[in-house]
């Protein structure tokens, strides 16, 4: 039996993405490793939600999990210091985290760190002079001192490879995939109807799910759309002038593209377009199908989990051209150049009113999303922690 640890800090945060990842992979690792010690480490010490944890992840009961509390006043002080000696007390084989390692861990101890993607290299104008600088300082040491990065798709693996020049051999293809809410949501009106109500939602509306950095390049989405409304304007039925455009994600949240209000008052769309703010996991899916297509505008991705659930939900996508979200969608989703407002006009139009093409794309999404599986990608992790304790891994993906 080896004992395994799993960073696992940003559950219950609202994180989005990231924290979905660690979620369903933490899940599904759980679901087929009886064998194997878990320490789930956290800095909550709240026992209602420790408990929380437990029965989201599905381990209540299981002896081999145990989820640990770590306190430290910030994360510098858990890397520095709380973390590094709770490996060595602990004896731990394998550290699963994301990005930046802790300052010391023993040599006995193998780390494998998640990187979801490299937009910080790629793009980075596109945030922060003290994020560059932090992400500057930290990245590239946690990398070299890694024994396995793991990336969700290959082109984030092409990229992590480029930019920080790792042999190919160390970085692994670890696919993300739908979460179990998807697959289990079924169609019920009450339900549809108690989301559109909760959120206050258009009776027409076409959907964005995500964070609202510059990255995910929503003024572009918002001026497209504008041109979108101008020639539905005249139009009757669905996606007719009074379709809408839904934005999840908080406007709260860090590094929020500043040019939001801005491109709203200049295309004078501020009452066709809504933000919801955080909406929660459960009720995502029925969002998601009361829309009338979804759409992904993004400069830059890793992989891309939200073509995942608008496949699941029988709803049309709508993607930029770029290689993480044509990897993820082949052909189950129209793309666009995210640099053409025309281009991606065009292409609404079609989502919202072309009823063969969406009824293909639809079928095709269906067929699509299950490529993806949590429960594959977790035998894979395992595979590779249980190398890794042994100093045998080998990477194949």
């Amino acid at each position: 039996m080896k004992t395994f640890a799993i960073d696992i800090r940003l559950l219950g945060k609202k994180r989005t993405g990231d924290e979905a990842v660690f979620f369903n992979l933490t899940k599904a690792l759980l679901r087929i490793d009886k064998t194997n010690r878990y320490l789930l480490l956290t800095n909550e010490d709240r026992s209602e939600k420790i408990a929380a944890l437990y029965g989201a992840l599905g381990c209540i009961g299981q002896k081999n999990v145990e989820i640990v509390t770590l306190p430290g006043k910030n994360r510098f002080v858990w890397n520095l210091m709380t973390l590094p000696w709770f490996i060595l007390r602990y004896r731990v084989d394998v550290y699963h985290t994301q990005y930046i390692l802790p300052f010391f861990v023993p040599k006995r101890t193998k780390v494998a760190t998640h990187v979801h993607d490299v937009s910080f290299a790629a793009y980075p104008e596109l945030i922060s002079w003290s994020d560059r600088l932090f992400l500057g300082l930290l990245i590239p040491p946690s990398l070299s001192r890694a024994a396995l990065v793991l990336a969700p798709s290959q082109f984030t693996k092409d990229e992590i490879v480029k930019h920080y020049h790792l042999p190919e051999e160390k970085v692994a293809v670890i696919p993300n995939a739908l979460g179990d809410d998807f697959h289990a949501a079924h169609d019920d009106a009450g339900k549809e109807a108690a989301v559109r109500e909760k959120y206050s939602l258009p009776e027409t509306f076409l959907l964005s799910v995500g964070t609202l950095q510059p990255r995910k390049n929503i003024p572009f989405l918002i001026e497209a759309f504008a041109r979108l409304k101008e020639r539905l304007l005249a139009s009757p039925g669905p996606g007719g002038p009074e379709l809408k455009l839904v934005l999840v994600g908080s406007r709260e949240a860090h590094h929020v593209d500043t040019r939001l209000s801005e491109t709203m008052d200049r295309t004078r769309t501020g009452e066709d377009i809504l933000f919801p703010g955080y909406v929660d996991q459960d009720d995502l899916p029925y969002l998601m199908r009361l829309s009338r297509g979804f759409v992904f505008p993004s400069l830059y991705e890793g992989f891309g989990i939200p073509l995942l659930e608008a496949f699941a939900s029988g709803v049309p996508a709508a993607a930029s051209d770029i290689p993480a979200l044509r990897e993820i969608g082949g052909q189950a989703a129209l793309y666009f150049d995210p640099g053409n407002l025309a281009a991606c006009a065009e292409v609404l139009y079609t989502v919202c009113t072309d009823e063969d093409t969406r009824a293909r794309l639809c079928a095709r999404g269906k067929e699509r999303m299950r490529n993806f599986s949590w429960k594959k990608s977790a035998a894979f992790l395992l595979s590779c922690f249980e190398g890794l304790s042994s100093g045998d891994v080998e990477v194949h993906r």
